[in-house]
């Protein structure tokens, strides 16, 4: 299994952030997409990739809305061309940079087509002018303009003679989980880090695959964890509330829980989605984060001390992961408490899992 971790996309700050991140024995290094929170993500890789030379570089997550997908794959394919073949591709239906444009996220349908498109880019093949969601009220089609010649189809020519970007899609819904699997080389759960809700979305992913007559062990798996260690489990438990709050919420989102869970679970991921603020979005000390119970926060989030925290990667990777991208303290908790808990996993819970 290998180890990622996620951070903001800062033009400036990626590069020193990205060479720190591989001495310390990272594989990758995921930074968000959110236009109205953070730098562009593009930039920022690519600037990590002049201060690294093996670290993985990706998106966690991209969306299927705020770009076409020509667009996204040109970026990706350009900082998987600048890094030497390190990138991936992290997508999504929209979170937090479409709460910022008024939108909630896509639709399911809407994300599987552009799956389809992205995955055509990268391959180098063409995408028929038909399928583009462009209304003609923006721009009309192209035949108007009586062109002694032009292209018969959507393609980026020069993606076709490189190695094709790896796309991993974000699902927590048997729905879009489905989607993923059809559509993506790997599905990246959101489910929280509880071993029976991931073998959940393990056998869901595999199911819709056997459905669509695909190879239901040709898919890899991998999984978005908020990890906290600390010997104190109280501050371990601060460490991941921010985190928690938004990757739990997913979940529930459109008001049904979906995958394995209690009832005294459901119970709080309800309370978490009508109590969820976007203005405080990740923050430890929203209020989302009090509606979060000890008991929910150590099932979804993997907290405690570092042999706590082995034990708990470990059964995750005997499900069949190949890959986890950890987010640690995000905002509203403390800058000490941060560092000693990613101190702790750079030097005994990730050496111990290797």
């Amino acid at each position: 299994m290998k180890f990622w971790i996620t951070g903001v996309a800062s033009p400036r700050g990626s590069a020193r952030t990205a060479a720190r991140i591989e001495e310390a024995g990272w594989d990758g290094f995921l930074v968000v997409d959110s236009q109205n929170l953070s730098g562009d993500p593009y930039v920022a890789l690519a600037m990590a990739a002049t201060t690294t030379s093996v670290l993985g570089l990706g998106t966690g997550v991209t969306n299927c809305v705020t770009r076409h997908a020509a667009a996204t794959a040109c970026a990706i394919a350009s900082v998987d061309r600048v890094s030497g073949g390190r990138a991936v591709l992290g997508i999504g239906r929209g979170d937090s940079a479409l709460a910022h444009l008024g939108r909630a996220p896509a639709k399911p349908a809407v994300f599987a087509r552009y799956l389809r498109q992205l995955q055509a880019y990268l391959r180098g093949e063409a995408v028929p002018f038909e399928e583009i969601d462009i209304p003609p009220g923006v721009a009309p089609p192209l035949a108007g303009l009586e062109l002694a010649d032009a292209p018969p189809a959507s393609r980026i020519d020069w993606i076709g003679a490189g190695r094709k970007v790896e796309v991993e899609a974000a699902a927590s819904g048997p729905t879009v989980i489905a989607i993923a699997a059809r559509h993506a080389d790997r599905v990246m759960f959101a489910l929280g880090a509880d071993e029976e809700r991931i073998a959940w979305g393990i056998e869901t992913a595999r199911e819709a695959r056997r459905k669509a007559g695909l190879d239901p062990d040709g898919m890899r798996f991998g999984a978005y964890l908020n990890v906290g260690c600390n010997p104190d489990i109280e501050v371990a438990r601060s460490l991941v509330k921010g985190g928690l709050t938004t990757f739990a919420r997913f979940s529930v989102m459109h008001g049904k829980a979906s995958g394995p869970v209690s009832e005294t679970d459901r119970a709080v991921l309800h309370d978490l989605r009508h109590a969820y603020d976007m203005k405080a979005h990740t923050r430890g000390d929203s209020a989302q984060a009090a509606v979060l119970t000890p008991d929910f926060i150590d099932r979804f989030a993997v907290t405690g001390t570092p042999e706590q925290c082995i034990s708990r990667l470990k059964g995750l990777a005997a499900l069949g992961l190949d890959r986890v991208a950890i987010t640690g303290a995000l905002r509203g908790v403390s800058e000490t408490d941060a560092a000693t808990s990613r101190r702790l996993l750079e030097t005994e819970v990730l050496p111990a899992l290797r």
